[in-house]
């Protein structure tokens, strides 16, 4: 991963909780400091993570959301992203996390099996404002803070969320959010202690609303982000959190994941090399397990340029816990009713894919998961647990071993281990703008045309920003003739 001189790399002080190796970590950081890659790598999250909550403002769930937030209205704080106003900095990073996630569009980091962003953004975003107002660099700073914290408990933990039972975008999140939000609220190293304990009282995110479609899926990281910001304002209040948060008796790592994390792989290289440069992007809006089956379907398309009507069968292999996360149970996963299931469906998402050539927002909407054409194909997929791929893979995100038979006889087969915007197999600029513009055309209530570039190169123009006011105007649609264009 790429390296960066912070504060040198961080060492444990005997008896030491890993809660105090990450306070010192997010107090410290600073984006002067940072590696060009790590600051490049920060850019594109924001940049991604930004474009999907534009398409996110429209998803099921966030009327809902938004109406709650302006019902309960309060203290002009913190932006809600798209629809505009300012609200408590807690209910706004709550909504803002929610937005930023409802298409599934967004990162995720294949080894550790989550999304980073979702919860360090809209947090630090709401900090911010909360303190009102931060240099462009320090919003960098924070959001690398968040988005390290977050990866490096995912790869240090060795439970499969399957045997866990958590989700760990939003489990792990919590602490990520937390450090994003404490950096750029300006807590110091105590303060941030604090903050982790108290934000511990908070930490949940389970995957039983995966497996009942709940819409809750969507808006569990946003409970992350918002407990974040009210543990930063409590910890600088003076409340004493928790302080053997990680590895105490009672601590996270024993009592929500059996034990099964490695403390040292969090602290390895901490504060010298980041974990973050590893995080992939998404060119479809749905489960990143279903990612390298999709890839694979379209290579064996491409070849065959044959219509679906040929196919006899598919057959998908993949992990055990690839298997359980997106191809059962069977009926549900055959037959979609609704936008969770089809995103969590290998057969829905292979079938899709084949009909239209690839897979976009509108795949996933009321209309499209009940296409009589797609679901017809979709029957004809058969998942089934590959001992090769499981053997090698088990705790990553599932490669694919796709294998199409026609009716004549004829069989094609295509393997897939590192799905599309991955680091091995990057998405390139345009395909990040082609993404982007999908996500243009579903947000909620019209922006100007020109939002997308003006996000790009606000975004580009972070570190030599004095102040983060012009991002945020332009995810609420508003003019802005000031905007701190990128270096050329």
């Amino acid at each position: 991963m790429a390296a960066a001189s912070v504060a040198g790399s961080q060492s444990r002080s005997t008896n030491t909780d890993l809660a105090v190796d990450l306070a010192r970590f997010a107090t410290t950081i600073d984006a002067a400091r940072l590696d060009a890659a790590v600051v490049k790598a920060v850019k594109t999250n924001l940049f991604d993570t930004l474009a999907c909550a534009l398409a996110g403002s429209s998803a099921p769930a966030i009327a809902e959301v938004t109406g709650l937030v302006r019902e309960w209205g309060g203290a002009a704080q913190a932006d809600m992203l798209v629809f505009g106003g300012k609200y408590p900095a807690h209910h706004a990073a709550w909504a803002n996390a929610g937005i930023s996630h409802a298409r599934d569009y967004d990162d995720t980091h294949d080894a550790a099996v989550l999304h980073a962003g979702v919860t360090a953004i809209p947090a630090a975003l709401a900090a911010a404002q909360l303190r009102g107002g931060i240099p462009g660099a320090d919003l960098i700073a924070a959001v690398a803070a968040g988005l390290e914290t977050t990866v490096r408990l995912g790869l240090a933990t060795k439970i499969d969320l399957i045997e866990s039972g958590f989700i760990y975008t939003p489990l792990l999140g919590y602490f990520g959010a937390t450090a994003a939000a404490g950096r750029a609220f300006g807590l110091n190293e105590a303060e941030m202690l604090n903050a982790f304990g108290i934000v511990y009282s908070s930490v949940s995110g389970n995957h039983q609303v995966t497996r009942d479609a709940s819409l809750m899926k969507r808006l569990q990281p946003g409970l992350a982000a918002q407990a974040a910001v009210v543990a930063v304002q409590l910890a600088r209040k003076g409340i004493r959190g928790a302080q053997q948060v990680f590895e105490g008796a009672d601590g996270f790592i024993r009592v929500y994941l059996h034990g099964k994390v490695d403390p040292a792989l969090v602290r390895d290289g901490l504060g010298s090399r980041f974990e973050l440069s590893g995080l992939s992007y998404k060119p479809y809006p749905c489960c990143r397990d279903v990612h390298t089956a999709v890839d694979a379907i379209l290579r064996v398309r491409a070849q065959a340029n044959r219509p679906a009507d040929d196919i006899e069968s598919i057959r998908v292999g993949v992990t055990a816990a690839g298997y359980q996360m997106v191809c059962v149970p069977e009926e549900v996963r055959l037959a979609p009713r609704t936008i969770v299931e089809a995103q969590f469906s290998i057969p829905y998402t292979v079938a899709a894919a084949w009909i239209d050539g690839g897979l976009g927002i509108g795949n996933f909407s009321d209309a499209g998961v009940r296409r009589a054409e797609v679901l017809a194909l979709t029957k004809r997929v058969r998942p089934y647990v590959d001992e090769e791929i499981e053997r090698d893979w088990s705790r990553f995100v599932t490669p694919a071993r796709v294998i199409v038979r026609f009716r004549d006889g004829e069989t094609i087969e295509a393997r897939v281990d590192h799905p599309r915007g991955h680091p091995n197999n990057p998405m390139s600029e345009a395909e990040f703008v082609q993404k982007a513009d999908d996500c243009f055309t579903f947000a909620a209530r019209p922006l100007p045309t020109d939002t997308i570039a003006r996000l790009r190169a606000t975004v580009d123009g972070l570190p030599a920003s004095p102040d983060i006011g012009a991002l945020l105007r332009v995810m609420t649609g508003e003019a802005d003739e000031g905007i701190v264009r990128a270096a050329e």
